[in-house]
């Protein structure tokens, strides 16, 4: 029997009150506070010592540049990887963005406006994210979440939301990855997003499986890239409007997002995070193009090993998929609390630290 869901999700975050980071945020005349806020918002901040956050910061350069190798050598040779280079086009996070490493809001990093014997101003300390601590500790420097709110509270609001919601939901392991296919059903040959890899099962294959299966595609990202014929075959119309409300964590594209989530905010959520979500992104991105139509026989996963497709077209493709999509499923609201926490501890941070 293949499954369709997967038992009750996590159990429901509580809802945060009122967010009186917001209006601190929004009173502010300028990008920054003023020296009397800053000595507020950072009483109750941690502190980290160079010895802590030295290491830390190296750690995450070195595994941020092992995880990026291959795009960075690939873009040397102008040449593309079909598989991999979704998490840099269609994600818009350099290499070097991606190298950034932050603390997360509410940390202090002392010494970090400086560098070298001469003490010149270090590459943080010209980020606009962050600022000196106080006039008196002008090489200590904190990421200024109020700042922050200011300019992006609604975004912040908007990814609590859509990730509290996912999270309430149970993992429905039904589509079989059918979105993939949907995005070239009838389509040209010229018309392939994938035009390096070839259509396993041809166009009239494809377009075959796309009509002997029911859709159920929940995602509005994947299913804006639905053709014109094969948008009123699934059983939801999803929208941006209904994205909290449709979104569930047995998706892999949601389960992609959390990435895509995790870098809209910035410096609050913290380096070890953001590259543990990226490795999620990757994972998961194999599995959506081993289940879709494209052959990706001949390219090697990030294991090292060569991809092998699902075919999800026979009841024993269709279970492998929804195994592999109830583990992903897990890693994901693993990783939506951490960014949860993260958005948590950006609106203590903005409002002073007052729920400390």
């Amino acid at each position: 029997m293949i499954p369709t869901s997967v038992g009750p999700g996590p159990r429901p975050r509580p809802a945060l009150a009122p967010d009186p980071s917001l209006a601190l945020a929004t009173g502010h005349t300028s990008e920054h506070a003023t020296e009397t806020e800053h000595a507020t918002t950072t009483a109750s901040a941690r502190t980290l010592d160079p010895r802590e956050w030295a290491p830390r910061e190296a750690a995450h350069r070195e595994r941020a540049d092992a995880l990026t190798a291959g795009r960075r050598d690939r873009a040397l040779r102008h040449e593309k990887h079909p598989i991999e280079d979704f998490l840099f086009t269609y994600y818009s996070v350099t290499p070097g963005q991606l190298r950034r490493w932050h603390p997360g809001a509410g940390t202090v990093l002392a010494g970090a406006g400086i560098q070298g014997p001469d003490r010149a101003p270090s590459e943080r300390a010209g980020w606009r994210e962050y600022r000196p601590v106080s006039s008196d500790r002008p090489d200590d420097l904190v990421f200024d979440a109020a700042a922050f709110l200011a300019r992006r509270g609604s975004t912040v609001d908007f990814v609590d939301r859509l990730l509290r919601a996912t999270l309430e939901r149970p993992a429905s392991l039904g589509c079989f990855g059918l979105h993939e296919w949907a995005m070239v059903y009838r389509q040209r040959p010229d018309e392939l997003r994938h035009s390096s890899l070839p259509l396993r099962l041809g166009h009239a294959g494809t377009d075959a499986v796309v009509e002997a299966n029911p859709i159920r595609c929940s995602h509005f990202d994947a299913f804006r890239f639905f053709t014109p014929e094969a948008a009123p075959r699934n059983e939801l119309q999803p929208t941006r409007a209904t994205q909290p409300d449709l979104e569930q964590p047995g998706c892999l594209h949601a389960g992609m997002d959390v990435y895509k989530w995790a870098s809209k905010l910035g410096p609050a959520v913290p380096g070890e995070v953001l590259l543990d979500c990226f490795v999620l992104a990757r994972d998961i991105r194999e599995l959506d193009m081993r289940a879709s139509p494209y052959d990706v026989t001949g390219w090697i996963g990030a294991d090292g090993l060569p991809l092998e497709p699902v075919a999800i077209e026979t009841p024993d493709g269709k279970r492998e998929y929804a195994r592999l999509q109830a583990g992903f499923a897990d890693r994901g609201n693993l990783l939506r609390e951490r960014v949860l926490d993260a958005i948590a501890e950006l609106r203590r941070a903005g409002a002073g630290g007052a729920d400390r």
